[in-house]
């Protein structure tokens, strides 16, 4: 089982490297980092799946760090600080911090609090994974209805983005004209199946803009479209 990733940004070796030996112990890959210029340097390199972030630092206090960090990554972030006013912790959880603990740390209640945050953020990465579409070199968000291909999105019409979806969610699989138009537009509907090949059209044109091929969408003759996985 591939161990979960750490980052410590802390100024003071002797509790960084308690930290650290701590975490070690507990089976997680840990990184530490004596100032925020290092830890994000780190971050950057390694994308940790948690950081536990001191606010008093030199040069760049923990605050700044916090904010760097969530301009890069939603990764959760644990405040570790011997600050006990409450103006500290609103302002840390303002700033995206996800939890706060005070100096001198209990370990045993870090390591709850550690694993219970990394918990929750690979729950919420996995679930936004479930709602993605991969294929090739596509990628479909159905929560924001956008496309992206090859990073870069595509602008697509509501009718476009649902023909893709249908062909994208079933590849390999040969969809009639007549079976993506009742698929879409509801069998009630009355209109007329040209219009998806209008669709499907258009939709060639904008994917072959960034994908440099005009075969994504295949036409199966005499059966109607797919796409090849």
């Amino acid at each position: 089982m591939e161990k979960d990733t750490i980052v410590i940004i802390e100024d003071e070796e002797a509790i960084r490297s308690l930290i650290q030996l701590f975490l070690e112990n507990r089976n997680f890959n840990v990184h530490p980092a004596g100032t925020g210029q290092d830890g994000l340097k780190i971050i950057e390199k390694v994308k940790p799946d948690l950081i536990l972030l001191d606010i008093e630092m030199p040069s760049m206090d923990g605050f700044e760090v916090c904010e760097k960090i969530r301009s890069m990554m939603n990764v959760p972030i644990i405040f570790i600080s011997s600050r006990r006013h409450l103006d500290d912790k609103v302002k840390s959880f303002q700033l995206g911090g996800d939890d706060y603990m005070t100096k001198p740390i209990d370990f045993s209640e870090l390591e709850a609090r550690i694993v219970a945050n990394i918990r929750r953020y690979h729950e919420t990465v996995n679930q936004k994974q479930k709602n993605l579409i991969r294929l090739r070199d596509i990628v479909i968000d159905i929560d924001q209805f956008e496309c992206y291909v090859k990073g870069k999105k595509v602008s697509l019409s509501a009718r476009e983005l649902k023909i893709l979806i249908v062909l994208a969610e079933n590849p390999n699989h040969v969809w009639s004209a007549e079976k993506i138009y009742d698929h879409i537009w509801g069998f009630d509907s009355i209109g007329d199946v040209q219009t998806i090949k209008v669709h499907i059209s258009n939709l060639r044109k904008k994917i072959q803009e960034y994908m440099e091929t005009d075969d994504f969408i295949e036409t199966v003759r005499g059966f109607g479209y797919k796409i090849s996985s």
